[in-house]
């Protein structure tokens, strides 16, 4: 194909590569903007907003004392700066770990959940939603975290084995009163409760209720750290809560609570499918 030397050509491939260039330009930015809309996802309600609060005014305070020639002031705060680049990573290193973490469950990778059947993921929910309910009408105080694609193996560690098939009775036994494993939390992997009396991280979140205890807290504090769901049942009131990506969603019923598993637990695909004895539950 021979080349159009003329001005009319020239100007027709120059139009291109500028509209290709736009179109580039444009998608960079979008990349960009998404990608720090996602770390302010991850860092809202920590505390480092507060630090970048803190590295905003030093910046802001370096640009004035270099317009007013503030030599000695303009050194001091840039050598500042200079260490705060050094020390970030470590400042922020739970936040990293959350960022790196959401990458790693964007989808390429399945949890222990989605390789259960869903009769086996149905069951999951319809037992742990009737196991809260009893208990929460008997005032039992009770933490249920059920683990998806972020691995919290290391909390299994802090409590005993056990390896046994979620069921009502085996959940109620667990967290009955004065019994050697209801003060901590069950870690359910798949359809599998893995341990019990577990210990999990408390929330630092200083927004929190003073009126919510340390159950409450701990599921909060994992649901930030991790992708876990955790059921809450408080011993004082009986009231059912669910923990997740940082937030606590309170006062459910059985019923509430079955909805809002099927859609945590990305259930929602498996609707079509629901038997029977739980559609009425759940539609």
């Amino acid at each position: 194909m021979p080349f159009d030397f003329s001005i009319a050509g020239f100007m027709e491939s120059f139009a291109k590569i500028n509209a290709v260039n736009a179109i580039r330009s444009i998608v960079d930015i979008l990349i960009i903007s998404y990608v720090i809309y996602r770390l302010l996802i991850i860092i809202r309600g920590t505390k480092a907003v507060s630090l970048i609060k803190g590295i905003a005014v030093l910046f802001i305070t370096t640009m004035l004392s270099d317009l007013l020639k503030l030599r000695t002031v303009n050194w001091l705060l840039q050598k500042t700066i200079t260490m705060l680049f050094v020390a970030l990573p470590i400042v922020f290193l739970p936040e990293l770990r959350r960022a790196l973490e959401q990458i790693g469950r964007g989808g390429i990778f399945t949890g222990p959940l989605g390789l259960l059947e869903k009769e086996d993921m149905l069951r999951l929910i319809t037992d742990a939603s009737k196991a809260a309910a009893i208990m929460s009408r008997d005032k039992v105080g009770a933490l249920i975290t059920i683990e998806r694609d972020t691995g919290i193996a290391e909390l299994m560690e802090t409590g005993t084995k056990i390896d046994a098939v979620v069921s009502v009775e085996l959940l109620m036994n667990i967290f009955m009163p004065y019994s050697p494993l209801h003060d901590g939390a069950v870690i359910i992997r798949g359809n599998r409760i893995m341990a019990a009396g577990c210990y999990l991280p408390l929330s630092e979140n200083p927004n929190i209720s003073r009126r919510l205890g340390t159950r409450h807290r701990a599921a909060l504090g994992l649901s930030e750290q991790s992708d876990a769901i955790s059921i809450v049942v408080s011993e004082e009131n009986g009231v059912i809560s669910v923990a997740h990506s940082g937030k606590l969603v309170r006062y459910l019923d059985e019923s509430t609570l079955k909805e809002k598993l099927i859609e945590l637990l990305n259930a929602n695909k498996f609707k079509q499918s629901i038997p029977a004895w739980l559609r009425g539950h759940v539609m």
